[in-house]
């Protein structure tokens, strides 16, 4: 499968690439020589293989959560220890 300079222009404007003549032409044989291996990749028979979205066979490992009570008398001390800003606790900025 030939590839043409227009085609490897039309490549390269999607990509936002800004590619002299020289680059055109050193890159067209290397995207036919991928193109020509993605074609022997897609004569291999897979109708057997499942579908797979990953190989490493990790499930969630997220946990449900537990939501606590604290004593009244814990929060209060919590909420007098900071700077307020009408009716807010006030606290640093997080960059």
């Amino acid at each position: 499968m030939a590839i043409s300079l227009q085609e490897i222009e039309h490549i390269a404007e999607l990509a936002r690439l800004d590619l002299t003549q020289a680059e055109k032409e050193k890159f067209a044989p290397q995207l036919e020589a991928i193109l020509k291996h993605i074609d022997q990749l897609n004569e291999v028979d897979t109708s057997g293989v499942e579908i797979t979205a990953q190989v490493s066979d990790l499930s969630d490992i997220w946990r449900a959560d537990n939501v606590l009570e604290w004593n009244a008398e814990e929060v209060q001390n919590a909420l007098n220890q900071g700077e307020r800003e009408a009716g807010k606790i006030k606290v640093k900025r997080v960059l």
